[in-house]
Order: structure tokens, then C-alpha cells, then sequence
């Protein structure tokens, strides 16, 4: 199955190659416009010899002109594969994009049926069960079950609802339950999905900074190579030795930096593939890049560092109270509770044989839970009950005559210390216990926190729990840092804090609150589930809601870095070895001296340069996999990286060519 996709990419990109020879589109790299205009000028020497003084040399040239015709074409290959894989994740994407009807609110409330082409941005629309998403949009009204696999591969549906971090839905998703009135926030063309198919697509994808400079870095080296091989002219004819321009122009190219010159676009592409495999969507390649230099990561602890709902794990009644009055209370507070953690109160009453009767609930007023209060209750006609923090709802009894309770203090402290969190309770005046909210830590995160350590990146938990609280997850999950009743503009500060040290800043987030500090942040990973602010406001958006997807993220950009940086170390390399290839073979008859440093014995000057050139062109389809798939990344001190890196890519780029180009010239000794 897997062969089957990957052949129709593999056939694309070898008509793309030859496409690709167009002058202009080769403009965009300059070290293989450089080979191009080479084997042009060859050609040339080939279709007109007495012009060109090229008499008699016609199987060489024609050698020649091959050689550099099929380097050319390897490294347009490389690019075009590296583009193939993303425009077919693009095909994909397209298809969830399908002329679909949409249900109109008018203002006078009238719904009317348009296409969604006609949608514009501020238009208010109605879905329901079993229509397609017909754009971007927040939901403004109502609740609705929302499966978007077409988008993310994610089969479980996501709840949306108004007024929430969940609350923006995409083109192309499906409804699955419910209702909810969508005020779209794109037009068309301009969706999600069109900026990702674009991205995908690489039809407008920027060089990134460290790419851009690489490009002047070979750009330099090839003009410099390029004196020194005119230079050759006036030294071989001043010896009285007439070196022909069909070898020059195999010296130029052998000698500037073809192999990174012909991958380093690939690479690029092949970074942010990388990331949509995994379903994050880079903005841009400086997206990518800044991910492999950051040095300090802020993580949220609730949905990040810890599954997020909170569960109730036990009653603590304090005092004379008995276990069934807290539990009575607590079922009182929640019954009308539909986050998460009102649910898991009324689960666990009922698992503890607690007998629900709602008649007695029917005639209360509810209380709802606010920022500013931090409690939340319900309200009888002849009792109270409220539960909240346990500030809150210690303050809420003094304000109202009650007594203070230091064995709720003390149960809280106790709760805190364990990682949980302890939820007040009480009925009118008096407080009756605890509930400890339990709040479970993702497996495997230590491991990684470790492998960022390694790696010189300082991770920061963020979270509105207590200090105690704060301190306990974060001692257990092992984080290097955290801030205890963080609020979103702790968040922006920490973030500026940092960068003013010189440090590249991660972050997620998916609330519009958290929308400041992914914009100010280097890398931002919004939540596709998030609002609309967040995801503009970040540089990547993950489309599977996953935070923790951040330190793969940051896994991909050090890949990408370090791959860049091999191939470049290879390439330069490389010429190491071509020097004691063709030197000798153009200037040995006239000084029989430099001989000496034809020490790989190669049988001709002929085979000497073809034999280099052959090697040149056949080591990029060689490196194509590597610049496609990465370089292989363990965790380590950048000490041991460099080091790691010189041994394998330095040293061996000078070793392979030595014995790649002596293993092609025994083969063309069949030959001359």
C-alpha cells in the first residue's frame, strides 16, 4: 500500500526534474545555474566544435556534457520529492474542499440556502447534524459534536461550544450532533485550509534566515571558485600547458559546494513536511528553524504536563461532619455543574451508593462559578451550599460570621503536597470538607524533560494552581521551573524575560488570553481546537490539539539544523579529495612534479576528471534520502553534536570521495 503512494510522488518528481531545467526556475539556485550554464557551454562545444576548439574530443565532451546534465537533474529531483510529498498531502486537504451548501441567518432571522462560496467574512450561519462545516468560523450559539479526521486523521469528535477556547470550527469538518449558529471569520480562498494547502503546496514558502545565509555562503564560495578556475588559465599558459574548457568547466564544478547547493532546498521543504506528518502546520520555514534554537519552552500544566480533568478522587469530611452530609453537600454544588470536574463529583458519589433525589434541587437558584468569586453553589430555601477554592470559601464564611477551620487548612496543605487539588465545601456558615480533585501527569514527560536538559533547553510549567500544588507536579514531573497562580500576563512577561537574555521562547496555548504571548513568543503552537485569536497569533498551529506535540516540534527543528549543517560539512568536504583528482590531471604533463599528489593513482587525466565528476553527480540521488528523512537527532550538549558531526560528516566527507572516485576510475579504465 505504502509503495503505491509513494510511486505516483516518485514519477511526478522525475518530470518535475526535467521541468525544473528551465534557466529561470534554476535562477533560484545559484550553484546549480552555475552547473547549468556549464553543460550548456559543453553542449555548445559539442554541436560546434571549430568554433569552440574542441576538435577531436567529442566523446569526451559528450561524457562530460552528461555528467553534469544528470547532476543537474538529481538535484532537481531532490527538490521536486521533497515538494511531492507535501503536494500530496495538499491533494488530500483539497478534497475536503467541496462546493457545499450553507444555511444563511438573515438578519430578520430567516435561514436561507447559499453556497458556500458566497459566505463571507461576518455572515452568521446555522449547522446541524450531518452538515459539512461550510468555512471557518466561532461558534457564537449553542453545541455541537464536530468530527474533523478529514483535517487531522483524528477519528473522536471535538465538542464545540460558544464562549470557550472551543469554540472555532474549520471548512471542511463535519457535524455530528447537535446544533450551532457559526459566524464565519474567512472568506474564500483565505480559510485555514487554503492557507495550509498553500503552505503544503511550498507554492509560497519563504526562506527561512540560516537558509537564506547558507545560499550567500555558496554563492560566495562559487564565485570565488570561480576566479580561481579562470585564474587557471593564464598559470596553465604560461607553462606552456593548454588546458581545455570543457575540463575547466569540470574543475568549476567539482570545486564549488554542488551536493548542499543541489539538497539545500529539499532540506527546507522536507523540515516542514516533517511537521505536517505530524500534523502541525509551520507558518513559515522560520517557524521551523527557530524551533531547532529554542532555549526555553513555557508549558501550560492543565491539557499539557497533566491530562486536564481534574477528577474527584475522595470526600475528606473535617470536624464532627459525617461523610454523608459532604457528600450531599458536594451533590448539591454539582448536580448542575457540567465541566468535567462536577461530573466526576457526581460520579463519585454515585459509585460511593449515594441515593441522587433531583425533585429537592429543582426549586434552587444556581450559582455559577466566576473568575473573580472562584466558587460556585447552589441556593435552597432554607440552606446554602457553595464549593471553590479553599481561600474563597474560608473568606466567603468570615464575611459572613462563620468560624475559621484549621483542620481545613491543614487537610488542603496535605492534598496540595500529593500533586492533587482540595476543593472546599460548605453549607451556609459552616465548612464541611474537602473534595481532592486528582489531576493525572502524562506518561513519558519526565524522560523528555530529561532529553531537553541535555539539550540546554529550560522548561517552565505554568499553571493557576496553588504554590504547593505547583511545586509538588512540578518536583514530580520535572520541569526546571514554574509559576504557581500564573495569569495570562505572567505568561507575556516570562516570555519577555527570557528573549531579553538572548533566548529563543516556545510556547502553547490555545485561549484567546494566551493570544499576547504565542504572538511574542519565537515559536507559538496553537491549538487547532483553540480559538481563532490563538491561531493567528502563532506561528504553528497543531491540527490534533496535543501541547505536548511542542517538544516534537522542537525535535523536528534541531533535525532540521543539523541536517543542514551535515550536508554542508559533507559537501565542503567533499572537495578535499577532488583537489588530488584533477590538479594533477592538468598540470602533471607540464610539471611532472605535481604528480606527486595524484595519490590515489588514477589511471588518465580523462578518467581523473570524469571520474570526479561522475562521483559529484551520482553522491546528491545518494543523499536524497538523508535530506528527506533528517539526519538522525539524539539529545546531547552541543559540544558532543559538533564533535559527533565533524567525525561522521567532516572526516567522512573527505574519506568517501577518496574511495568513491578511485572505485569509478578502475571502472573507466574500460573505457580509455
Amino acid at each position: 500500500m505504502r509503495n503505491q503512494m509513494i510511486r505516483p510522488i516518485i514519477y511526478k518528481a522525475l518530470l518535475e526534474a526535467v521541468l525544473k531545467l528551465n534557466p529561470i526556475i534554476m535562477l533560484r539556485s545559484p550553484v546549480m545555474f552555475v552547473v547549468e550554464a556549464g553543460a550548456f557551454l559543453v553542449l555548445l562545444m559539442i554541436l560546434f566544435p571549430d568554433t569552440f576548439g574542441a576538435d577531436g574530443r567529442h566523446a569526451y565532451n559528450f561524457f562530460i556534457f552528461f555528467i553534469l546534465l544528470f547532476t543537474i537533474l538529481f538535484a532537481n529531483f531532490a527538490e521536486a520529492l521533497a515538494e511531492g510529498r507535501g503536494k500530496a498531502h495538499a491533494e488530500h486537504l483539497k478534497k475536503t474542499q467541496t462546493d457545499t451548501k450553507a444555511k444563511r441567518i438573515r438578519r430578520n432571522g430567516e435561514v436561507e440556502i447559499v453556497n458556500s462560496t458566497e459566505l463571507r467574512r461576518g455572515d452568521v450561519i446555522l449547522i446541524e447534524k450531518g452538515d459539512l462545516v461550510p468555512g471557518d468560523g466561532e461558534i457564537i450559539e449553542g453545541v455541537a459534536a464536530v468530527d474533523e479526521s478529514a483535517i487531522t486523521g483524528e477519528s473522536i469528535p471535538v465538542i464545540k461550544r460558544a464562549k470557550s477556547d472551543f469554540s472555532s470550527v474549520t471548512g471542511g469538518t463535519t457535524v455530528i450532533s447537535d446544533w450551532s449558529k457559526v459566524s464565519i471569520t474567512a472568506d474564500p480562498g483565505e480559510t485555514f485550509v487554503d492557507r495550509m494547502i498553500l503552505l503544503v503546496e511550498g507554492a509560497k514558502r519563504q526562506k527561512s534566515p540560516n537558509e537564506v545565509a547558507l545560499n550567500t555562503l555558496l554563492v560566495v564560495l562559487t564565485i570565488i571558485f570561480f576566479i580561481v578556475t579562470i585564474t587557471m588559465i593564464p598559470m596553465a599558459g604560461y607553462l606552456g600547458v593548454v588546458v581545455e574548457t570543457s575540463t575547466l568547466v569540470a574543475l568549476l564544478i567539482c570545486l564549488i559546494p554542488t551536493t548542499i547547493g543541489a539538497l539545500l532546498s529539499a532540506i527546507g521543504i522536507a523540515g516542514i513536511d516533517r511537521l505536517t506528518q505530524f500534523n502541525v502546520l509551520a507558518m513559515s520555514g522560520k517557524a521551523v528553524e527557530a524551533a531547532g534554537d529554542v532555549s526555553t519552552i513555557i508549558l501550560d500544566k492543565t491539557g499539557t504536563i497533566t491530562y486536564g480533568n481534574r477528577k474527584a478522587h475522595r470526600f475528606v469530611p473535617v470536624q464532627e461532619t459525617l461523610l454523608t452530609e459532604l457528600i450531599q453537600a458536594a451533590v448539591a454544588t454539582s448536580i448542575y455543574d457540567e465541566t468535567p470536574e462536577g461530573q466526576s463529583i457526581m460520579e463519585l458519589a454515585a459509585n460511593m451508593n449515594y441515593t441522587l433525589c433531583e425533585d429537592h434541587y429543582r426549586v434552587g437558584r444556581v450559582i455559577p462559578f466566576t473568575a473573580e468569586s472562584r466558587m460556585s453553589g447552589l441556593i435552597l430555601s432554607e440552606e446554602t451550599y457553595y464549593k471553590g477554592s479553599v481561600d474563597a470559601i474560608v473568606s466567603h464564611i468570615e464575611q459572613h460570621g462563620g468560624i475559621r477551620s484549621s483542620q481545613v487548612i491543614l487537610i488542603s496543605e496535605e492534598i496540595a503536597k500529593e500533586g492533587g487539588t482540595p476543593l472546599a465545601v460548605c453549607r451556609n456558615n459552616q465548612v464541611l470538607g474537602i473534595i481532592y480533585l486528582k489531576d493525572t501527569i502524562k506518561p513519558g514527560l519526565r524522560e523528555k524533560f530529561e532529553d531537553l536538559r541535555k539539550m540546554g533547553i529550560k522548561t517552565v510549567m505554568c499553571t493557576g494552581d496553588n504554590q504547593l500544588t505547583a511545586k509538588t507536579i512540578a518536583q514530580e514531573v520535572g520541569v526546571d521551573d514554574y509559576i504557581a497562580e500564573c495569569k495570562p500576563e505572567d505568561k507575556i512577561r516570562v516570555v519577555k524575560e527570557e528573549q531579553a537574555q538572548g533566548k529563543l521562547v516556545a510556547m502553547t496555548g490555545d485561549g484567546t488570553n494566551d493570544a499576547p504571548a504565542l504572538a511574542q513568543a519565537d515559536v507559538g503552537l496553537a491549538m487547532n481546537s483553540g480559538t481563532t485569536a490563538a491561531k493567528e497569533a502563532a506561528n504553528m498551529v497543531d491540527l490534533d490539539s496535543d501541547p505536548t506535540k511542542l517538544i516534537q516540534v522542537i525535535f523536528i527543528g534541531k533535525q532540521l539544523l543539523i541536517t543542514r549543517g551535515a550536508l554542508t560539512t559533507f559537501s565542503i568536504a567533499n572537495d578535499f579529495a577532488k583537489y588530488f583528482a584533477i590538479i594533477p590531471a592538468i598540470l602533471s604533463t607540464a610539471i611532472p612534479q605535481v604528480e606527486i599528489l595524484n595519490i590515489m593513482r588514477l589511471h588518465s587525466p580523462e578518467t581523473a576528471v570524469l571520474s570526479s565528476l561522475i562521483f559529484n553527480a551520482f553522491i546528491i540521488p545518494i543523499l536524497i534520502p538523508l535530506a528527506v528523512k533528517g539526519v538522525k537527532y539524539s539529545p546531547m550538549s552541543a559540544e558532543k553534536l559538533l564533535f559527533r558531526n565533524i567525525c561522521l560528516f567532516g572526516i567522512g566527507g573527505i574519506i568517501v570521495p577518496f574511495v568513491g572516485i578511485k572505485m569509478i576510475d578502475m571502472f573507466m579504465q574500460f573505457f580509455y
